[in-house]
């Protein structure tokens, strides 16, 4: 099953949820959701072992 990693950005972005991960097989379903986020600069992710990303949502940062 896809994630809809558009609703997960808009889940971060509005505080709904504080992070999600994404595995290696399915980052270039993420990669493609997540170069059409309007504010996908402040959408970050930390490398883990073998291949996982965590993403958060920095609402911190000034532009």
């Amino acid at each position: 099953m896809a994630e809809d990693y558009a609703n997960l950005m808009a889940q971060l972005k509005s505080g709904d949820l504080d992070e999600f991960v994404v595995e290696p097989a399915d980052f270039m379903a993420f990669q493609t959701a997540y170069m059409q986020f309007e504010s996908r600069k402040r959408i970050v992710g930390k490398a883990e072992k073998n291949g996982k990303i965590i993403y958060h949502y920095d609402h911190d940062q000034t532009q």
